[in-house]
């Protein structure tokens, strides 16, 4: 029979490459069932595959400038195999990097066809598992992500839980505390002379290539007071630029791999795409989405007062929104009251404010009564107090075991509703829960 399989391909090279010409001679004469679509940039590689048409690869010239971890992830996430073409010098490990294949500059007709049949789905039959290109699994620590306001006392209670898992036997003395904030302060709160290497060295070196566990924890410093490593954040704002998706995502898996535990300094802005219609904007804001949806428990610090107690319920909603399961976030209440009755009051205000029955299922809050001297504690590098130390660490294992996925499980199932579970409606009174 004879076979009826066509592919539709991207290309990406320096305008006189001869591998170029020659698959544009291919399609044009009809010696490869393929139709060859040229693009200039990376830029114009981007735009087809987020066209919506399928296509069946991406060619891409290891010498044009962008091709990189990003790009390769990007065509396999539109279900277009990312092909490389690079000679046998190449210092990059393409396959590790996503490539579905590797082809020599030289390659002829039928190194085309044995690669396109062997590694990329034909047009008439476009569905690509999800798994075609999934990274082989490696070991994993634990990921706690610690998220809230400016001003509320994220960066501090990061501090003092990566503190408390380094005590821990169970961690062995492996855990990095990863400055992630846009506006990073952990270099400022380390007194941390050299800003260099940090996130962005990190998220680079992921960008082409997969750093060794020893490379990893190369790029961090030890803070042998506490026991922790430190990983430096953003040197300026505005360098989220540098920080592309696909090498973060790595970057934050190199982490995983070469520690036990994770503590990630965010800021409180999980906006995307899908609110703000912008892509910028998610990725501006890739470090604090992804890791809250890839953290094993999720700590949400906010303030007692009236806008710390509403900032901090509308973070919880945004944080189930995103995906987040309800069982692993831990409310912290800093510069909390010491009367339990103010600490009752605060709880209730919390539920009572929750959008949702889900955002009523979160645990009760942590209070953390206010310690005059965590500044002096900062500037001296000495330990933190176990009255901070101890609640957090304590709530952060728990919630780290709670269920077998950090998601949600997402059904269209309708669900039975119990008699009397809806309460009454009263134009009087309102609600009775």
């Amino acid at each position: 029979m004879i076979s009826t399989d066509r592919w539709v391909l991207l290309g990406l090279a320096p305008a006189r490459a001869p591998w170029f010409r020659q698959v544009t001679g291919w399609a044009m004469s009809a010696a490869l069932p393929i139709e060859f679509v040229k693009c200039v940039s990376i830029e114009e590689v981007r735009s087809r595959l987020g066209s919506g048409r399928p296509h069946s690869a991406v060619l891409l010239d290891a010498g044009m400038s962008g091709v990189d971890r990003d790009v390769l992830g990007l065509a396999a996430t539109h279900g277009a195999s990312p092909i490389v073409v690079a000679g046998p010098t190449s210092p990059t490990d393409w396959a590790t990097l996503g490539a579905a294949a590797v082809l020599d500059p030289d390659f002829t007709r039928s190194d085309l066809l044995e690669t396109l049949q062997k590694s990329a789905p034909p047009v008439h039959d476009h569905e690509i598992s999800e798994e075609r290109h999934a990274p082989a699994p490696v070991g994993r620590g634990q990921l706690v992500a610690v998220i809230g306001r400016p001003g509320s006392g994220v960066s501090t209670c990061a501090v003092a839980l990566a503190q408390g898992l380094a005590d821990d036997p169970v961690f062995g003395g492996r855990v990095v505390l990863a400055d992630l904030a846009r506006h990073a302060d952990q270099a400022l709160l380390h007194d941390a002379h050299d800003v260099v290497p940090g996130i962005q060295e990190l998220v680079e070196a992921h960008r082409l290539g997969t750093p060794t566990a020893a490379q990893t924890r190369a790029m961090t410093f030890n803070v042998p007071s506490r026991g922790y490593d430190v990983l430096l954040g953003l040197r300026r704002p505005r360098d989220w630029i540098e920080l592309r998706p696909a090498a973060f995502e790595s970057a934050l898996t190199g982490l995983l791999a070469s520690h036990l535990a994770v503590v990630a300094d965010l800021e409180a802005d999980l906006e995307g795409s899908e609110g703000a219609g912008s892509h910028d904007v998610e990725d501006r804001n890739i470090a604090a989405r992804h890791t809250v949806g890839e953290a094993d428990a999720v700590m949400v610090v906010g303030r007692p007062a009236l806008a710390g107690v509403r900032g901090l319920v509308r973070l919880i909603d945004e944080l189930l929104a995103h995906g987040v399961d309800p069982r692993r976030l831990l409310p912290v209440i800093t510069h909390a009251p010491r009367r339990a009755r103010d600490r009752s009051e605060i709880a209730s205000a919390l539920a009572d404010l929750a959008a949702s029955d889900e955002a009523r299922t979160v645990a009760t809050p942590i209070h953390l009564t206010e310690r005059r001297t965590l500044d002096d504690v900062h500037r001296n590098g000495t330990r933190l107090p176990a009255a901070i130390v101890a609640p957090l660490t304590a709530a952060a294992r728990i919630a780290m075991t709670r269920g077998a996925s950090p998601h949600i499980a997402q059904t269209d199932e309708p669900a039975l509703v119990a008699p009397g579970s809806l309460g009454l409606w009263n134009d009087d009174i309102g609600v009775d829960p």
